[in-house]
């Protein structure tokens, strides 16, 4: 469990992102481990995010508790395995070198990312939870929460997929092979030959920071981002077919709710109410 913890807090670090320890392309990090790490941490925020139903005076608010902390991480895992095949579509599209165990272990280490974001604001989700008998305002507090940890994550795995791109190139394999004791970088024989150009990430860039230069094309980009607009629409329906995650103060506990409406209309009828 240590070395799990040590090889996530390296992951947020940038250290298991640098372009040297991708030039294998095998992204090897703990994916078990991080597995784990994801159902404690989601087991964390939920329990976070369930206390509202102890505060409110609603019915069954054990029942509650014990169903919102199991949900959570299940929300993530559950959506992890609708979308993982189209991930693994659209970065062979794009031109990625990962093969399937990578592209699972990046898709890991990103909920890993997002998790560790959700656990880290879970007591201020507490906080306001023994704060506020708001219903709609819990409910827009946690959907914000969740959509900052999905923008972290995105943000994660798409510089990661740069820096993929930037560690093969064979510019970094040609600095990767020929070092050079003095710190210059090597010269050619050829007189009209151009020097090769300095890395193009520093060694200790943080994992969110951005490969100078474009490295993906625009077609690779659109095709990024469709994954991620799947990712999110798939993971928003997915709470909405799991609800509820906070509890009614006046709607006795159920596990699940009957399969009305959608997450987005819900969304902006709980803007509505909190407006009027």
């Amino acid at each position: 469990m240590r070395y799990w913890i040590k090889s996530l807090d390296n992951l947020m670090r940038g250290q298991l992102t640098r372009l040297d320890a991708l030039r294998d392309a095998k992204f090897a990090v703990p994916a078990f481990g991080f597995a784990v790490l994801i159902e404690w941490m989601g087991m964390i925020y939920g329990l976070c995010m369930g206390t509202f139903s102890l505060t409110s005076g609603g019915s069954g608010f054990k029942m509650q508790l014990l169903a919102t902390t199991l949900k959570v991480p299940a929300l993530f895992l559950l959506t992890l395995g609708v979308t993982f095949p189209s991930l693994y579509v659209f970065s062979a599209l794009a031109g990625s070198p990962l093969r399937l165990g990578a592209v699972l272990r990046l898709l890991i280490s990103t909920l890993a990312i997002m998790l560790a974001a959700l656990a880290s604001i879970g007591p201020i989700v507490c906080f306001f939870s023994f704060t506020t008998t708001s219903y709609p305002f819990m409910i827009l507090l946690n959907v914000i929460v969740f959509a900052v940890a999905g923008l972290l994550g995105s943000a994660f795995l798409l510089q990661t997929l740069h820096r993929l791109t930037a560690a093969l190139s064979p510019l970094n394999q040609f600095l990767a092979q020929t070092p050079s004791d003095s710190g210059d970088p090597p010269q050619s024989d050829s007189p009209s030959a151009e020097p090769p150009h300095p890395p193009l990430l520093p060694q200790f860039a943080g994992p969110l920071d951005t490969v100078p230069g474009q490295i993906f094309g625009g077609r690779a980009r659109t095709i990024f981002r469709a994954w991620v607009i799947v990712f999110g629409l798939v993971g928003a329906q997915m709470a909405w077919v799991l609800r509820p995650f906070i509890g009614h103060p006046g709607v006795p506990f159920t596990w699940f709710r009957a399969q009305n409406s959608n997450f987005f209309e819900a969304v902006v009828g709980v803007i509505q109410a909190l407006i009027h």
